[in-house]
């Protein structure tokens, strides 16, 4: 009969956690190589006993020290500080991987996994502080190392931080390969199941931040499967459930949405898990696209308490709320501050939903083209759709409906291609609003419409209630209800040009670019068919329009 070690050693290699860690814990102290006190930590960590695994790969740091094996020490002294690092305890973690580099340095070993591993560390730190020209070579050497010492743990690791960094530099089609490359490696059950969990997660995060979501449905998929083939996993299927409500949003499918966060956070909230922020902000999108915005503003703060700042949903919430200038204070600090280009693709189109409604038009048009810029280095047809959105939103902004419409329409392709109803219904009000700007209030009132009927279908009561008020206004212009075929904008500048004012002082008045000005006075006088200034003064006092 197989003792219980040998059962425990047997289980670890199936992939039996709970039960290589019953076999495994139940085994006599004495009894246990420092490679058993590895199993241990890692069935421990895999099975939600964080505090355990953190004691066994100590354990496992002291044994392999006293037998004399200082580079296998250094390399469980990595993981145990790798472990309390993503559980938010830097100092220790700090402690530890110091210890590792000391068990190198009396051991005289200069290169071996373990000095890998700690570059991987160094990695992480210089990725957090900005410096991502420095992680990337920290990345490949690790990578390299791996290569060289047979570690596909490590060259994973190396590879997933490769990609992070590149991402990070705005380099997003070679920063995507890369990502591809490790996961590719993981799915092919290269790596133990640490390493497996940690790419699978890190890229799916990646894949969401750039709005890759043919990628990141991929593999959350595959995650999934993954998951589902070791039940006694605990720390991946949290987040593996935020990252499937994410996906569940943005297809149109949110009740199930709703379902998946909530189980999401259930999952996260015992231990406290670090994706527990990223799961209660969830939860706030979708409260604040279904109109719930006391529930939304609730979840945001959860969010943040749990060390994930809420925005742009916390802004946009403002926005709906009728709070803009208060968006667009966030909004403005977030770009401040956010500097990877990775991470500024999140902020990016909703800085330009919420700098027009404040009419920041400059503003606005900087980020739509900052936005431009990343989608023409990105794979994702969404970035692209979303690109082509905020063009067109600047443009009808900018006091330019019919050049906006074929930015429009051309997101609107995408949103149908990639099956995302909600964004396509969003793309379809300011087709709409060019329309009727342009005088076809027909085919604004049927886009309207068909929009409104989108967002009842999903729930998106605030979006909803707007377009019906829309198609009103529409209709009152189609039956001649509305006398005045100028926009609030176009009449404050009217009013202006009344009081005899140039471009520049209406531009400062009105805070909006000279530009601007000018083409609102060019859709002026193509409403009210005139040719000048005076002309349209007059016409204003004449129709009462002022």
């Amino acid at each position: 009969m197989a003792s219980v070690l040998e059962r425990g050693r047997e289980a670890y290699r199936a992939g039996r956690w709970a039960d290589a860690h019953e076999s495994l814990e139940a085994t006599p102290r004495g009894q246990r190589a420092p490679e058993d006190w590895e199993r241990l930590a890692v069935c421990a960590y895999l099975t939600g006993r964080d505090e355990e695994s953190a004691a066994a790969w100590e354990s496992a740091y002291y044994g392999h020290l006293g037998a004399g094996h200082p580079a296998e020490g250094a390399r469980c002294a990595f993981w145990l500080a790798l472990g309390l690092l993503m559980r938010g305890n830097g100092a220790r973690a700090n402690g530890w991987f110091s210890r590792s580099r000391t068990a190198l340095e009396e051991g005289g070993i200069l290169e071996c996994p373990a000095s890998g591993y700690l570059l991987v560390a160094a990695m992480l730190g210089a990725l957090g502080s900005g410096d991502a020209a420095g992680a990337m070579d920290l990345a490949v050497q690790a990578a390299g190392i791996g290569d060289r010492h047979g570690d596909p743990d490590l060259r994973a690791l190396g590879t997933l931080g490769h990609g992070q960094a590149l991402l990070a530099l705005g380099e997003t089609a070679a920063g995507t390969a890369k990502l591809d490359e490790a996961m590719v490696a993981v799915a092919a059950g290269e790596a133990g199941p640490v390493t497996t969990g940690i790419v699978y997660c890190a890229v799916i995060v990646e894949c969401m931040s750039a709005l890759d979501l043919a990628r990141a449905s991929e593999w959350t998929t595959a995650l999934s499967a993954w998951c589902e083939a070791q039940p006694d996993l605990v720390p991946y299927r949290g987040q593996c459930l935020v990252h499937r409500s994410q996906l569940q949003q943005a297809h149109g499918d949110w009740g199930d949405a709703v379902d998946t966060a909530d189980a999401a956070c259930r999952r996260l909230t015992d231990p406290p898990h670090p994706a527990l922020g990223l799961g209660y902000y969830q939860q706030g999108e979708l409260h604040r696209l279904r109109g719930a915005f006391e529930q939304a503003e609730a979840a945001y703060r959860r969010a943040s308490r749990a060390g994930h700042e809420p925005l742009p949903g916390m802004a946009l919430l403002e926005l709906s709320r009728g709070a803009p200038a208060a968006a667009a204070q966030m909004i403005r600090r977030a770009l401040l501050e956010v500097r990877a280009a990775h991470e500024r693709t999140r902020l990016l189109a909703p800085a330009v939903e919420i700098l027009t409604a404040v009419d920041d038009v400059a503003g606005a048009w900087r980020a739509a083209d900052e936005l431009a810029g990343l989608a023409a280095r990105s794979p994702s047809a969404v970035l692209r759709a979303l690109s082509e959105h905020a063009r067109g939103a600047a443009l009808l902004a900018d006091g330019d409906p019919a050049a906006a419409l074929g930015h429009l329409r051309a997101a609107a392709a995408g949103w149908r291609q990639a099956h995302l109803p909600y964004d396509l219904a969003r793309t379809t009000v300011l087709v709409a609003r060019c329309c009727s700007q342009l005088g076809d209030q027909a085919s604004a009132a049927l886009d309207l419409d068909l929009a409104a009927e989108t967002f009842v279908r999903l729930g998106a009561r605030h979006d909803a209630a707007a377009a019906r008020a829309l198609i009103v206004e529409v209709e009152a212009v189609a039956v001649g209800k509305d006398t005045n075929p100028l926009s609030a904008r176009e009449r404050e500048v009217l009013a202006q040009v009344a009081a005899g004012r140039t471009n520049r002082e209406i531009a400062t008045a009105l805070v909006i670019s000279e530009h601007t000005v000018g083409r609102h006075l060019e859709n002026i006088f193509a409403k009210l068919a005139v040719s000048s200034r005076a002309a349209a003064a007059a016409y204003g006092v004449e129709h009462g329009l002022l």
